[in-house]
């Protein structure tokens, strides 16, 4: 790889020493920090300290103090800067190559821009907030400022194609897990990319990769998460929640991305020495939508109804067409059908287990 394509700095990402400057301030939270050390310590003039802070209070960090007198933060911020990522993921694949920003149209967009100019493996794109966030489908994603996850991550695994929608999968399990040890609450995987709590979803997977015919070049894996929003905009109430809606408390973000990406390496780097197997039997016993829920599928023009009887190796889902046989659903919108009850002791089991 070329030392240029090594050191890509995509347009928009934060200043390196506006976030050294908001890393010094969380580490001296409750201390008054002169403007002439932070000038100091970071390499630049007083005035330009000035600015910089005047520029965090519009991105609502709460800096009190002032240019002659000093500053310190009233309320330590839950950014995700990548100075403090590095202290918590020192020895990680992700833990190298992490480009933050706190304003940018879409994560996985810039992952993509990256990928073609040759980034590395474990390149990380951040945001605080997304203009332009998507889901798969061309769905939006609702991406509100510092309340949520919104990270890419860049891979280039030595897999075929086919193998890719794998990686959604086992993001999703990564999530699950980094999840339940925070908040000790036990999600739902909808297939294939969705992290659901009692019927609402709270997170999604976006996997897109730029291959040849036989092999990936490279993969980005998105990552949504909903954290700590306390409430969404018009219908989305009625469809999304938040960890700290279910918890009743506030999450740390930085903890929860920390813990995460760990999930994931650990999780990637069995998938390409194990293979398949152990992503599709974690996935099937932890989703209720694997087996005996009933479904509606939607794929373009083409719906139907039916009950689930599994992953195939590839993590295709298979259905029981009503009155036909089993189908394999690479793609589309799977939505439970509650049109008619499925008696089915195994699935209503599953079904209660992840909403306790």
């Amino acid at each position: 790889m070329s030392r240029r394509a090594s050191q890509l700095t995509p347009p928009g990402t934060t200043d390196r020493r506006i976030a050294a400057l908001l890393t010094l301030l969380a580490e001296n939270a409750t201390i008054v920090v002169s403007g002439a050390r932070i000038a100091r310590e970071i390499g630049v003039s007083r005035s330009t300290v000035w600015r910089w802070v005047t520029r965090l209070r519009e991105l609502g960090v709460r800096v009190k103090g002032e240019q002659h007198t000093g500053y310190f933060l009233e309320k330590v911020p839950d950014i995700l800067t990548p100075d403090m990522l590095r202290q918590r993921l020192k020895g990680s694949l992700f833990g190298k190559r992490i480009h933050h920003f706190f304003k940018v149209d879409s994560t996985n967009r810039v992952a993509m821009e990256l990928g073609q100019a040759g980034e590395p493996e474990g390149t990380v794109v951040l945001a605080e907030e997304q203009t332009a966030g998507r889901g798969r489908a061309g769905h939006a994603w609702h991406s509100e400022r510092a309340t949520g996850i919104y990270a890419t991550l860049l891979l280039r695994p030595h897999l075929a194609p086919v193998q890719a929608p794998l990686l959604t999968m086992m993001a999703g399990l990564s999530a699950h897990t980094a999840i339940r040890v925070q908040t000790g609450l036990h999600l739902d995987l909808k297939w294939p990319n969705d992290l659901v709590f009692r019927g609402k979803k709270l997170g999604g997977i976006l996997t897109e990769m730029h291959a040849e015919p036989t092999q990936i070049r490279f993969v980005i894996v998105g990552i949504g998460l909903n954290v700590n929003q306390e409430k969404f905009p018009g219908e989305l109430s009625a469809l999304a929640t938040s960890l700290r809606v279910e918890t009743g408390k506030p999450q740390s973000r930085l903890e929860l991305l920390v813990r995460l990406l760990r999930e994931f390496e650990t999780d990637y780097n069995r998938f390409l020495t194990e293979g398949a197997a152990p992503v599709i039997t974690r996935f099937c016993g932890l989703s209720s939508y694997a087996q005996g829920m009933r479904v509606r599928v939607i794929n373009g023009n083409d719906s139907f109804t039916g009950v689930t009887t599994g992953l195939s190796p590839e993590g295709s889902l298979l259905v029981m067409r009503d009155g036909g046989p089993i189908v394999t659903v690479i793609a589309g919108d799977v939505t439970e059908d509650r049109s008619i009850v499925v008696r089915d002791s195994r699935s209503m089991a599953r079904i209660k287990d992840t909403t306790k």
